[in-house]
């Protein structure tokens, strides 16, 4: 027989097995990790924030999928001085307390974390150039509500619009809100934002950019301009970025990039009137089934409209709100 082994060689059928090193149950403890907070994230990199000191790193294989967004608070092992060219890696990500979620579109099934561990989301919406659109402003607001987080409108540009129009429509919601011009102080603003983690959301051309760099002076964030053509504003921030507010503010601020789509799949009715409980009082009621919306046949909120327990305006307006879940229009 021709070839290197006979019939009667072992290694004729017998493959070599791997020389590799035995698989074990224990894992590294990290007693020497430390603690830090992810400040934005580039294409599988992650800046973030240690005591003070601005670390690269990577994300460490045990943690496979994952997930590591913006606001994660982090435990961070390797090289982490810091200095240029060194990378750390990400070996623990900690409890989130708020998660801000959407969807692509509103049959998307896939949830998109945006941020994480943020208290505040403030929505951004200029009263003119670009005009406001409710529909954004609407899909923001449920979102602040469903992820637990207080909502904050924050409205640009009052030199060029009266903000009572827009006002008069989210009044009845109890929403906090900020006005704000160009050339005035943004002390008003600060109130809101101090001691806290705020998002912020809303359309490109409406003036985020222009706040984050009024806030936090050395920010240098690229303020875009509105197409007089389209109305629309061209995206500046091309991703979500924190960033600390000076000292005699405190907290911090999440500058996010202009948005185009914000699903809601994830978002149901009964998640939605938990943000208010008195209206959420007035469903008990409701029939088996009831969404709350308008027009459905014996829901409650319209007998506690019609009886005077609650605010009619409140009502619509929460059903604005619960529109907005299925509505293209922002």
């Amino acid at each position: 027989m021709s070839g290197r082994y006979s019939d009667h060689d072992v290694e004729h059928y017998e493959r070599p097995r791997r020389r590799t090193r035995p698989r074990t149950k224990e894992r590294p403890s990290y007693d020497d990790a430390e603690d830090g907070v992810v400040v934005t994230v580039d294409r599988g990199r992650f800046t973030l924030l240690l005591d003070g000191r601005v670390v690269m790193a990577m994300k460490a294989r045990p943690l496979g999928r994952k997930g590591v967004v913006v606001g994660d608070r982090v435990r961070v092992v390797g090289d982490t001085s810091g200095d240029d060219g060194t990378l750390a890696r990400i070996v623990e990500v900690g409890e989130r307390a708020t998660v801000l979620r959407r969807t692509a579109d509103d049959d998307d099934p896939v949830e998109r974390v945006l941020v994480a561990n943020a208290d505040q989301l403030a929505v951004v919406t200029a009263l003119a150039d670009p005009e406001p659109r409710t529909g954004l402003v609407d899909r923001a607001l449920v979102a602040a509500y469903d992820a637990g987080m207080e909502p904050l409108l924050v409205l640009t540009k009052a030199d060029l619009a009266d903000p009572e129009d827009f006002l008069s429509t989210y009044r009845s919601l109890g929403v906090p809100w900020v006005v704000t011009q160009r050339g005035d102080d943004v002390s008003a603003l600060e109130e809101r934002l101090a001691g806290r983690t705020t998002v912020l959301v809303g359309h490109s051309g409406v003036g985020k950019s222009t706040l984050v760099n009024r806030l936090v002076p050395d920010a240098d964030r690229e303020v875009g301009h509105v197409n007089a053509v389209t109305g629309r504003g061209r995206h500046t921030s091309t991703s979500a970025y924190l960033l600390a507010l000076p000292g005699r503010v405190g907290g911090s601020i999440i500058d996010t990039p202009g948005i185009r789509s914000f699903g809601l799949a994830h978002v149901e009715p009964a998640m939605l009137i938990s943000a208010f409980p008195d209206l959420d009082e007035a469903t008990g009621t409701c029939p088996r089934g009831c969404t709350h919306g308008e027009g459905e046949p014996e829901c409650g909120l319209d007998d506690a409209a019609e009886a005077g327990t609650v605010e009619p305006e409140r009502v619509e307006s929460f059903r604005r709100l619960l529109a907005a879940r299925s509505t293209t229009d922002y």
